[in-house]
């Protein structure tokens, strides 16, 4: 039938019917990015070569990821997030009562700290570009904004990390593993505050 989502059946009922959600393009980006994140955080000082490359690398997948929010598959892109963002406060406190919902894609928490990464990934990322430049060298400001929004990244991934970790215990589905192999539960019906063109 026409204009429904592909399922998949197995044997393993977790992975009975399953939909693939999240491109291939998409998962690259997001496991190359958190690989660099954590060669940036640990090489300054220390190997400033390696530092700058992956600056700049991860400079290049911020540019690939704002185009892909335009021109990506459907669960990639982002015309949705003004809705999603709306929707956080309700669903954070829905969350504390054990309440998600269900998403195939990002959920309204993801969704803004998605936001909050990638805002923070390009000014932290843009400052360490200026900084080897000879306008830009030995300005406070700009050292100053590097290192803070450097440090800002580390709570913001860990409380990252520990929401996929949440959500996945309450709606028993391993979030971490959908990111690996792009699919995720496909429910006969979807929960979700947003309306279903926006899901």
């Amino acid at each position: 039938m026409h204009g429904t989502a592909p399922r998949v059946s197995v044997k393993d009922p977790d992975q009975a019917e399953t939909v693939l959600v999240w491109d291939l393009p998409l998962r690259l980006w997001h496991w190359l990015l958190a690989v660099l994140v954590i060669v940036a955080w640990v090489t300054p000082n220390v190997y400033d070569g390696l530092h700058r490359l992956a600056g700049y690398a991860i400079l290049g997948l911020l540019a690939f990821r704002l185009i892909w929010g335009i021109i990506g598959t459907r669960h990639s892109r982002f015309r949705s997030v003004r809705a999603r963002l709306r929707a956080t406060p309700i669903y954070l406190w829905n969350l504390l009562r054990g309440k998600t919902g269900r998403y195939l894609g990002l959920n309204p928490a993801g969704t803004a700290m998605q936001l909050a990464l990638l805002l923070l990934l390009i000014v932290s990322a843009v400052s360490g570009a200026m900084q080897v430049t000879v306008r830009f060298f030995g300005l406070w400001w700009v050292e100053d904004t590097h290192e803070v929004t450097s440090y800002l990244l580390i709570p913001l991934v860990v409380l990252h990390v520990a929401g996929v970790v949440l959500v996945s215990r309450i709606q028993h589905e391993n979030l971490a593993r959908a990111m690996l192999t792009g699919r995720k539960l496909m429910r006969r019906r979807p929960r979700s505050d947003i309306p279903p063109s926006e899901s």
